[in-house]
């Protein structure tokens, strides 16, 4: 696969320095113009200020870009119709010369692919709610059982089955990590009342998890649940009553599969007065600075090793 690396990608990956992934559909499908852009910017210059090259992936033109310049950066946020890529739709898109905004499972596929080690998102996709009966499932699942990375996250989205979900990612060989904690996260909120095995206090400690990790051979991700700090978090009892109507909406309006999750969102966002897009805004932003402190801590590693 031919990758299109930004200059300033390119120059990090020559001289082993960090980089960051970021995903697009997020600006493309998350937010609206001209916020997505400006949340962009934001993105990139806190991975600047901490000398991390960022690295938001997406497909232009059927190409597969690892680092976006000015232009094609406000391409993606401008764009009315750019497809929403999950790993599935990549070859098509490719095929086709179409432009794609890249989802979890997209991004991290094409991070493994690219060399980069580290990807940090809002939150991830899993098992839906009513699964049983409709078998949705997301795609985010089986790419972070097949993609050796480290993803930081703020837990699954909250309108997922959050049992179920973690229950499918002990099954699938993932290991799930939460960042100075023992509760899984759930997006909105940062206690979703789960407990999760391992926690992790430092991104010293998961850069040298993740080199053994490597070196063993496991192919699966890391998977770093990070809360969402608290003071911009929407209470579980506050987000799971909105989380309800929205889903009561959808199943009234017929609304299945991919089309599902933004609908979702968009309903609650407006439910919650925008309350919610901020809450979304401050956990992506959390998790980059987190993923940032991450990618400098493998480079390090990685440099250590190369000189023995």
């Amino acid at each position: 696969m031919k990758l299109v690396f930004s200059a300033e990608v390119k120059k990090h990956k020559e001289k082993g320095l960090p980089i960051l992934a970021l995903e697009s559909t997020i600006l493309a499908h998350g937010m609206p113009y001209p916020e997505n852009y400006t949340f962009a910017k934001k993105a990139e210059n806190i991975c600047r200020m901490k000398k991390v090259a960022p690295a938001i992936i997406a497909i232009l033109e059927g190409k597969v870009h690892v680092g976006l310049e000015e232009k094609n950066l406000k391409k993606v946020c401008q764009s009315t119709n750019i497809l929403k890529a999950s790993q599935r739709d990549i070859s098509f898109i490719v095929a086709k010369k179409k432009d794609g905004a890249t989802t979890v499972s997209a991004t991290s596929w094409i991070t493994y692919k690219s060399g980069v080690s580290v990807f940090a998102t809002g939150g991830i996709g899993g098992v839906h709610k009513n699964s049983t009966n409709t078998f949705d499932v997301s795609q985010d699942i089986t790419t972070l059982a097949t993609n050796p990375i480290v993803v930081v996250s703020a837990g699954a989205k909250a309108i997922l089955d959050l049992p179920k979900t973690i229950e499918s990612l002990e099954t699938h060989g993932v290991p799930v990590f939460g960042y100075k904690t023992f509760n899984l996260p759930s997006f909105y909120s940062r206690n979703s009342g789960i407990k999760i095995d391992r926690k992790v206090d430092n991104a010293k400690d998961i850069a040298k998890i993740y080199h053994e990790h490597k070196n063993l051979g496991i192919k699966s991700s890391l998977l770093i649940m990070n809360p969402v700090p608290k003071e911009n978090e929407i209470p579980k009892k506050t987000i799971n009553i909105v989380i309800q109507k929205a889903i009561d909406k959808s199943k009234a309006l017929n609304i299945k599969g991919k089309e599902l999750t933004p609908f979702l969102l968009k309903t609650i966002v407006k439910e919650t007065g925008g309350k919610s897009l901020k809450t979304n805004v401050a956990l992506a932003i959390n998790n980059i600075e987190l993923g940032t402190k991450i990618a400098h801590q493998i480079s390090i590693r990685d440099k250590l090793t190369t000189i023995k």
